[in-house]
């Protein structure tokens, strides 16, 4: 397997916008060679399969939408409340709009994995790891609320973020910043 890390990357970015585009069907070594611009086979030179173009794609995804430290060091200026919260919470939705297709990719990978059961381990064990690494990290900042604030929190946002991404027009893209404040305003005590 070839090892150029750089190329292996634009390889990730290419079938995260062939599975955003196309759906989890239409990703193929040759789609993802397309998106690329690069020579046929180059795809399956990088991946043994399309099961760990699958995997790696999941794993590229969660690289790409990781939080910025600069931008979280700068809102954890801020005194450990709900506003911070809230703000943590604007800055989420506008980090998964800003990669729009990073999200529907996984999202489609999430539909793959109910028919995949290594996909769907892997992807529950990846996102089960996330979603326990950020109620650590809520209750290690010192942020309001418990265990299961910060999982009514996950849910209702993912709800959000799914209706906003895939049928904007439901909620209306006037009242999003207005239905952030409203969710966390309702699941995250004020003290």
């Amino acid at each position: 397997m070839v090892q150029n890390p750089a190329r292996r990357a634009a390889l990730a970015d290419a079938a995260i916008e062939v599975l955003a585009r196309e759906g989890a069907r239409g990703l193929t070594f040759r789609a993802v060679d397309g998106q690329a611009g690069v020579p046929n086979g180059t795809a399956s030179n990088y991946f043994a399969g399309r099961d760990h173009l699958l995997h790696e794609t999941a794993r590229h995804i969660h690289h790409r939408i990781t939080p910025d430290p600069a931008i979280l060091d700068e809102l954890l200026r801020a005194p450990r409340d709900r506003a911070l919260v809230t703000a943590l919470m604007h800055e989420l939705i506008r980090r998964i709009t800003a990669d729009r297709p990073g999200y529907l990719a996984m999202l489609e990978l999430r539909l793959e994995a109910t028919r995949r059961p290594d996909l769907r381990a892997q992807l529950t064990r990846t996102i089960r790891d996330d979603l326990e690494a950020n109620i650590a990290y809520h209750l290690g900042e010192g942020l309001p609320g418990d265990r299961e604030t910060v999982v009514v929190l996950y849910l209702a946002m993912t709800g959000l973020i799914l209706e906003h991404l895939t049928l904007p027009e439901v909620l209306g893209v006037d009242g999003l910043a207005a239905l952030i404040d409203t969710i966390v305003a309702r699941i995250v005590p004020a003290a």
